[in-house]
This record gives C-alpha cells, sequence and structure tokens, in this order.
C-alpha cells in the first residue's frame, strides 16, 4: 500500500512540475515591472515543492526498499540517464533559483532590482521544461524493462 501511494505522489508531481515550470516561464516571459513578479514567485513556489516532492518520492522510491528495489535501480542504463538528465535540470536551475531569492530579498527591502534577466531566466526554465519530459520518456520505458 505504501509502495503504491509513494507511486502515485510522485507521479502525480508531474502535472504540479510541469504546469509550475511552464507557468514561471510564461510568467517570466511577461514581466515588464517589479509588480508582474508575483505571478513569478507564485509559479517559482510550487515549483520548489514539486522538486522536493519528486526529489524524496523519487529517492524513497529507489532507496526505501519500496518496488524494484535498489539493485535495479542502480543496475539500470536508464536510471543513470535519468539522473545525468536530472543533474543537468538542477544545475540550469541554480541561476534562477539564486536570482530569484535575491529578488525576494531586494522586494522585502525595497531595494531596486535589475529585471533584465528575465527572458533569459524564462529560457532557462523551458530547457528544464524539454528536459523533464525526457525523463518521463524515460521513466516509462524503466517501467517497463526496456533497453535495462
Amino acid at each position: 500500500m505504501l509502495s503504491w501511494i509513494i507511486s502515485s505522489v510522485h507521479l502525480l508531481t508531474l502535472g504540479l512540475g510541469l504546469g509550475s515550470a511552464v507557468a514561471r516561464g510564461r510568467a517570466l516571459s511577461k514581466v515588464k515591472e517589479v509588480g508582474d513578479l508575483s505571478s513569478v514567485f507564485l509559479a517559482d513556489n510550487l515549483y520548489g515543492g514539486a522538486a522536493f516532492l519528486w526529489i524524496s518520492t523519487g529517492v524513497w522510491r529507489a532507496f526505501g526498499g519500496l518496488e524494484k528495489g535498489t539493485d535495479y535501480y542502480l543496475g539500470s542504463n536508464l536510471f543513470w540517464i535519468k539522473m545525468m538528465l536530472f543533474g543537468t535540470i538542477f544545475l540550469l536551475e541554480m541561476y534562477p533559483m539564486i536570482t530569484l531569492m535575491k529578488w525576494r530579498k531586494k522586494l522585502k527591502k525595497g531595494d531596486e532590482i535589475n529585471l533584465k534577466s528575465c527572458k533569459e531566466l524564462s529560457n532557462l526554465t523551458y530547457a528544464q521544461v524539454a528536459l523533464i519530459s525526457v525523463i518521463v520518456f524515460i521513466a516509462t520505458a524503466m517501467a517497463r524493462n526496456l533497453y535495462y
């Protein structure tokens, strides 16, 4: 029963994660002034929440004695491809994450925010969306024991 629940949460997080990433990318592309950042921050918070759920349920599924077991995952080439893509997403997220954290602090202090990087942050977010989509294909191949 626990395995089913954790798996379900992991899969449901896909909707939250992809939806919030697309929303953040779209909101960033529309920023014209500081007042437009509220929708960026909301989508970013949801994306961060999804990342937490993905990582925690994914680690639990792979290494917590659920489902196929640790040996299956560590022995799967597709798992390692997924992890490389995840690492790439994480690296791509560093700049937006740090930038948005700085902007939140500046907003609280009433400091000026330079919005020139919004387009670049949007593009980085959409690159993450593409990589998440590739991970879905790899995950479904893993679930069917393809290319093990």
